[in-house]
């Protein structure tokens, strides 16, 4: 086996540099990045598109227009494919440094992108929803789910939590008029030993869709601009079977 990289050459119009933002890819035509932090530390919101229909060596960024609504700025969030031509983000952390739990469905069919904020119906999804975070995972499972893993709260609080976003509730949701309710959200009960609390890890699933690999991320310590003694990280990596009963 060989592997290699090179650098892509793209034309002169792409996105500002950034860190922290949220990227999937689409099937094998796009690639999609939201937010991040930019040059001066200001969180982004802006949303780009990489077309890969014409293969890479024609391949061309096109910046989403501003059309109301839209994800407020953010990093350090999740964006999932879901299949077709639609993407899940949820959570990250905002302009105001807040930590957020928002789930927002974009699609990009018909060439005319669209954000839809998926709002709670806190009534009923009360204490069966994810707490806001910020550094977690979230990936497409077996079942057509989003399992969301991990993460940290605005206090820094690292977790080892995993959650379903049942994505077929969610697009029936989607097509009518109701508020999500904790149809939508199922937290995951582990039977076995679970990995450490740890945020801003990495995290992919094999083409089962059963197992999930978790390799990386931050176990303690706590982020400062001008000293990372404190951080602790971890290089082990972890296979996660999942068995859903849904």
């Amino acid at each position: 086996m060989r592997i290699s990289w090179r650098l892509l050459e793209v034309g002169p119009l792409a996105p500002p540099p950034r860190g922290a933002h949220a990227a999937c890819c689409v099937d094998d035509k796009f690639i999609v990045i939201h937010g991040g932090i930019g040059l001066y530390g200001s969180r982004l919101g802006d949303t780009w598109l990489l077309d890969l229909s014409n293969g890479l060596r024609s391949s061309s960024w096109h910046q989403i227009g501003n059309t109301w609504p839209l994800p407020p700025p953010r990093s350090g969030h999740s964006l999932t494919w879901i299949g077709g031509t639609r993407m899940v983000l949820f959570g990250g952390r905002g302009s105001e440094f807040e930590v957020l739990n928002d789930v927002w469905l974009f699609d990009i069919s018909d060439h005319y992108p669209k954000w839809k904020e998926l709002k709670y119906d806190l009534s009923s999804a009360l204490g069966e929803m994810p707490f806001p975070r910020v550094g977690h995972s979230a990936i497409l499972v077996l079942g057509g789910r989003v399992l969301v893993y991990g993460g940290e709260d605005s206090q820094r609080r690292r977790k080892d939590d995993f959650w379903i976003l049942d994505i077929p509730a969610l697009l029936q949701y989607e097509s009518g008029s109701k508020k999500m309710t904790k149809r939508m959200w199922k937290k995951l009960r582990i039977d076995d030993q679970c990995p450490n609390y740890r945020s801003f890890h990495g995290a992919c699933v094999d083409s089962s869709g059963c197992c999930v690999y978790i390799l990386g991320g931050m176990v303690d310590g706590f982020v400062h601009p001008a000293e990372a003694l404190g951080l602790r990280f971890d290089g082990q990596l972890y296979q996660v079977e999942l068995v859903l009963h849904l």
